[in-house]
């Protein structure tokens, strides 16, 4: 199985059915005793059933920053916990039951022995005080400045990134002023002699990765800012993360940011440079990665990553392809992807399905979907054969939306899993 696509060849093959796909999916690890994962509802780590005092309540998406921090506290703790999910505001309709639970509807929340905690501070607040912290404290000497810190850059990005710039001066100044931010963290990074904030990985490095994934995705598509090029320490940070597999199972992807941001946060203002532009496309319409060295992950490609890919889709097909026109073609369009995805041969695709291929490529959503090496296959394969579409092959799909994300309504997809 292909870790990387080959180039298409000439001739072109007729692409595999349904049931050849699945002999060449990958057996997904178990969701509650495996790698850190988006799709457990259940996390034991060795441990009984009966020892699980946590539920967490996270978003569908695995889209929300605060979610992800006490996700990964849990993960690198090892402490047993339940998922519920839940509808974020900016694609559906928050569910009554949890409604009745938290009146915000705000996300996360934590319940521990019967009580319920929200807000992501107080939530990592009362798991330090429940089963002992991750390092240094959230309130401990060394880490309570580092917090400030965080909030000071987060603060720099949202004036840079979320409010239009007056002009290119002014642009500048929002630059300079989240850089200057930025080499702070930089210093303080420089200050231990391995890649995190202190010692070991720590709560002082967890409360920034949220974040911090968000700053180096968004700057990049919107700013063409490359912070990890531009903040080495930073990129050395990154690095010691990627080798986490607590953190892999939590990271999401430049697209995935670029696009989920806006609903969140109230927009994000392009700089409109050619140079940005180009990034966009290519983060977009690929190929990935969009340049070398890779602005997105220090991971290696995984050798079962197209598997993977292939498996994650096929769980979800019949819900895939019955959302699509019957008369569509879709059915097929969707099987030559896969084939060029797990084969690395072109299959040429109905005409018109271009569209409905690249529409599958913008919707690819990591890490709930799954992990970043997979989707980059799995959207290649979908450019791939969407360009042989021999009626329409430049047919983009409209733009996603900017304002809510209902595209990615989450209720099909949960009946077809039961």
């Amino acid at each position: 199985m292909p870790s990387e696509l080959s180039p298409i060849p000439f001739e072109a093959c007729l692409p595999l059915d349904w049931l050849s796909l699945e002999t060449l999916a990958a057996s997904l690890d178990d969701p509650v005793e495996g790698l850190t994962n988006s799709q457990a509802t259940l996390r034991l780590f060795g441990q009984p059933e009966a020892s699980v005092r946590v539920t967490l309540y996270r978003d569908h998406h695995a889209w929300c920053p605060y979610c992800q921090k006490v996700w990964l506290w849990l993960e690198e703790r090892r402490v047993p916990y339940r998922i519920r999910k839940v509808t974020m505001f900016c694609y559906g309709e928050k569910e009554s039951w949890y409604r009745q639970r938290v009146a915000s509807g705000m996300l996360p929340a934590l319940e521990i022995d019967g009580h319920l905690v929200t807000e992501s501070d107080r939530i990592l607040e009362t798991l330090e005080t429940s089963f002992a912290p991750l390092g240094p404290g959230m309130n401990d000497p060394t880490v309570l400045p580092l917090r400030r810190l965080e909030r000071q850059i987060f603060r720099s990005w949202c004036q840079w990134l979320c409010t239009p710039s007056r002009s290119i001066d002014d642009d500048s100044h929002r630059r300079d002023a989240f850089r200057r931010a930025a080499q702070c963290m930089e210093a303080e990074l420089q200050h231990t002699p391995g890649p995190f904030l202190l010692s070991d990985f720590s709560t002082a490095d967890l409360v920034f990765v949220p974040y911090f994934e968000r700053m180096a995705a968004s700057l990049l598509y919107y700013k063409a800012y490359a912070l990890r090029q531009e903040h080495p320490a930073i990129d050395r940070w990154f690095q010691a993360l990627e080798r986490r597999p607590t953190y892999l199972g939590t990271q999401s992807d430049i697209h995935t940011h670029a696009h989920d941001l806006p609903p969140q946060m109230g927009g994000c203002y392009p700089s409109g440079t050619a140079e940005q532009q180009a990034i966009a496309s290519r983060v977009d319409r690929g190929p990935w990665p969009i340049c070398e060295p890779d602005p997105e992950t220090s991971a290696p490609v995984p050798p079962d990553a197209a598997a993977v890919a292939l498996a994650r889709v096929l769980r979800h097909r019949t819900v895939l392809v019955a959302r699509q026109p019957s008369n569509s073609g879709f059915d097929q369009a969707l099987r030559a992807a896969l084939t060029r995805l797990i084969q690395g041969t072109a299959c040429i695709p109905p005409p018109g399905s271009a569209v409905r291929l690249r529409d599958l490529r913008d919707h690819i959503c990591v890490p709930r979907d799954m992990p970043l090496h997979s989707a980059r296959l799995l959207r290649q394969a979908l450019e791939d054969t969407a360009k042989l579409d021999p009626r329409s092959p430049d047919d983009q799909p409209p733009a996603l939306s900017q304002r809510h994300r209902r595209d990615q309504d989450p209720r099909p997809f949960l009946t077809a899993s039961r």
